[in-house]
């Protein structure tokens, strides 16, 4: 069972201001949480196969065909900030 305490951690740890009022609330939603997943790992799951996709998808990628690019001055021409044939950025650092 998570306690009030474990929860005003969390909120500190998130940076989340949790009133006291809301804190004992969170504690015992989450614990509720945390029972339903302890049932889940009461199931026997032995022959099951694991299920990555909920549809039996094998490939939805398309096939990968090299193509021309398009020009630079056709990808450069919607833009002002431009220097030496490249996109002109703010700097970093």
């Amino acid at each position: 069972m998570i306690t009030k305490e474990e929860v005003e951690h969390m909120g500190w740890l998130a940076r989340i201001e949790i009133h006291e009022s809301e804190a004992q609330a969170y504690a015992k939603k989450l614990s509720s949480v945390l029972d339903y997943f302890s049932q889940l790992a009461e199931v026997d799951t032995e022959n099951v196969s694991p299920t990555y996709h909920v549809a039996d998808i094998v490939n939805v990628f398309r096939e990968d065909v090299v193509r021309p690019s398009m020009p630079q001055e056709e990808v450069l021409s919607n833009t002002e900030k431009k220097q030496e044939g490249n996109f002109l950025a703010p700097r970093i650092m």
